[in-house]
């Protein structure tokens, strides 16, 4: 629901969000409030042990201020409790509960003081006990009152404002958009908006170079964000308890789907490569991708033994080596890449840990496995790399030869940019060549570095016919159809189960952020998320479509319409998910190449220790065009994750999927 509006403000928290924080210090509160009727009944007789009786006006106040918060948490409790989501109605006392509950703060700021005052000034004769009571007391109160600071500023929305807005929300969709003084208001509020969010980002980043180019960045990803956050009036818990709403409602759906024909050869591809050749291929280069993360992947992985193999190689003296070998001025990047790929010193063209804002680290080696000069490059790994992944709008990649739309995102483009000129103008590749010339090239990478990957392939087709690229967990926002369609003869993204990167586009969010207005629009519960919580079964809880003809559903609904602050072109009904206007608001990008997804077959729901058996077949970027809410949407993405999953399904050797218990049998299948 929208944030609750007190203090001539609108708050980033709603009125059924005070349910738990409420309950939480009641607790408290009782337990202060028994353990000074406790010692006010134990000195019952004899307060005067300084001789001026300040302990007993000190006990009864405190009995009678905490009694005071203790009815109005009850209150506030209760009231928040009440209603659903979008209907505040039962709520609408609860400003007057919050102005009341924050008028006690002054006495409880009082007693806290006159407690600290007796403490230093007048408790001597009194027992030690009741002095350490006292002084418990005190520090409680002023720790709640810190607490209570710092959720306020934690709440504490810049942006709002409880003025209604200009335009009307009428029946037809008709608004007065058009009028100068509904312009200039939006325009005014946009611009704030881009300014917050770019305030936040600096504060975010305070530990980078504020140059040009860190500027220019974070004035786009604000830019970003605020057009996302501005056209709807949804606070945070409100977002999870949507989350949790759509991960439920999707399992359901799961578990009623038809199970899928397993296909063994790409559409596409050439004949004779079949799926498990392809799949050799991804697990040997999935080796090389994970080791561009360098030593933090590398212990991670192997936490017992990583540390001890690595201590021996780093900060040793090797001055030879720092030549190829950038940002790495303790060595143990490149130590943990020797010890994660097998190669030796002497295959290694180019190795670079350079790191800023579109400069991702990468290394060139020489594959005489495979016969491939490989370039592999990092993923996401430091603050910066993430600046480049949200840098997300578009940005044109004309290729010779490709018909229609070339575009790209723009912060990926430009780190394939920037390693394509390293590879071309500092002569990496010609060098390898030189030493092997029979080779062929082969790019590789995960998350971000996919992405880089795919472009950079791009970059290079016409320069090497036969390249090859292997793109593991890439961004879903990445190419446009033409350069998407021209990829899948070279490249190969392969995916894992419900990993949220593939899926993640602005187009994705916009159709999420519509799934959320809608499926809480519907909800007639207080925040579902909160069942969850507290280990409800979601395929016995209610859901919105209980009870709901699903043909209503498709139809808008005021309470939808009552979350948007204002019209949004790009928001659009659900009822519209197949008109043409539903993709038309910004421009979409797909995955690159052939796509190649990997899920674990059997039930959804297993235990820990239980078997886990995979399944890979071919998909298209139209089945990664909606976010799905799991559990394991991050797990998914992690390199080691894919690694593990890639090699269940080209050896025999067991794995688990399962962090608690290293040495589980674990089946293949494809």
């Amino acid at each position: 629901m929208p944030g609750m509006v007190v203090f001539g403000r609108r708050w980033g928290i709603a009125s059924d969000d005070l349910v738990f924080p409420g309950s939480f210090e009641l607790f408290i509160r009782v337990l202060w409030w028994i353990g000074t009727m406790i010692l006010f009944t134990y000195h019952k007789g004899h307060f005067d042990c300084n001789e001026r009786g300040v302990l007993h006006s000190y006990l009864v106040g405190l009995l009678v201020v905490l009694a005071l918060i203790i009815l109005s948490l009850c209150a506030i409790v209760y009231i928040s409790a009440q209603g659903t989501i979008t209907n505040p109605g039962p709520r609408r006392s609860m400003p007057a509960l919050v102005y009341l509950r924050a008028l006690l703060y002054l006495p409880e700021l009082v007693w806290a003081c006159l407690g600290a005052v007796w403490v230093s000034d007048d408790s001597k004769g009194c027992d030690t006990a009741t002095v350490g009571a006292v002084i418990a007391a005190v520090v409680a109160s002023w720790i709640i009152l810190l607490f209570t600071g710092i959720g306020v500023v934690f709440v504490f929305d810049p942006l709002g404002d409880p003025r209604p807005q200009p335009p009307t929300m009428e029946p037809l969709g008709v608004r007065d958009l058009q009028s100068s003084e509904g312009s200039q208001f939006l325009s005014t509020a946009r611009s704030l908006a881009v300014k917050v969010w770019e305030s936040r980002l600096r504060l975010l980043c305070c530990c980078l170079p504020q140059d040009e180019s860190h500027r220019a960045a974070f004035s786009s990803i604000a830019q970003l964000f605020s057009s996302f956050f501005s056209d709807t009036d949804l606070v945070p818990s409100d977002i999870a308890a949507g989350l949790a709403l759509l991960h439920q409602e999707q399992d359901k759906m799961e578990k009623g789907r038809d199970p899928e024909v397993i296909v063994t050869h790409s559409p596409s591809s050439p004949i004779g490569e079949d799926l498990e050749t392809e799949l050799e291929k991804a697990a040997h280069c999935m080796q090389f991708a994970a080791a561009a993360y360098g030593w933090p992947l590398y212990i991670y992985s192997n936490p017992l033994t990583g540390l001890c193999k690595l201590s021996g190689d780093c900060c040793r003296s090797r001055a030879a080596e720092y030549e190829i070998i950038g940002g790495d001025h303790l060595g143990c990047h490149f130590s943990s890449i020797l010890q994660s790929t097998g190669l030796q010193y002497r295959d290694f063209i180019h190795v670079s840990f350079h790191n800023q804002i579109y400069e991702i680290p990468f290394y060139v080696a020489l594959d005489h496995k495979r016969e491939a000069v490989l370039v592999a490059v990092r993923g996401t790994l430091s603050l910066k790399d993430v600046l480049t992944d949200l840098s997300a709008e578009c940005e044109n990649l004309p290729i010779e030869g490709v018909s229609g739309a070339c575009y790209a995102h723009k912060g990926i483009c430009q780190a394939a940019s920037y390693i394509y000129k390293k590879l071309i103008n500092d002569g990496i590749l010609n060098q390898a060549f030189s030493i092997a010339p029979e080779y062929k090239l082969v790019i590789t990478g995960h998350s971000l570095g996919a992405g880089a990957a795919s472009v950079l392939a791009i970059l290079l087709r016409n320069s090497f016919p036969t390249l090859q690229c292997y793109a593991f967990s890439p961004p879903g926002g990445l190419l446009s159809k033409a350069l998407a369609d021209y990829s899948k003869d070279f490249v190969i993204s392969v995916v894992l189960g419900k990993d949220l990167v593939p899926r993640l586009s602005i187009p994705n969010m916009e159709d999420l952020k519509r799934r959320i207005l809608k499926i809480v629009s519907n909800c007639n519960k207080p925040k579902g998320c909160w069942y969850e919580l507290f280990g409800g079964d979601p395929d016995d809880f209610p859901t919105e479509m209980d009870n709901r003809r699903e043909e209503q559903l498709s139809q808008p609904l005021l309470g939808e319409e009552s979350l948007m602050i204002r019209h949004s072109s790009s928001y659009q009904s659900l009822a519209s998910d197949d008109s043409p206007a539903h993709t038309a608001t910004h421009l979409p990008l797909f995955l690159p190449g052939r796509i190649l997804h990997i899920t674990e077959d059997g039930p959804s729901r297993r235990s820990c220790f239980s078997q886990v058996r995979y399944r890979a077949d071919w998909s298209n970027e139209m089945a990664f065009r909606s976010i799905l809410i799991s559990p394991r949407m991050l797990a998914d993405h992690m390199p080691d994750a894919v690694l593990r999953a890639l090699n269940s399904l080209t050896s025999d050797r067991p794995f688990s999927l399962c962090p608690s218990s290293l040495n589980n049998s674990q089946q293949n299948t494809i």
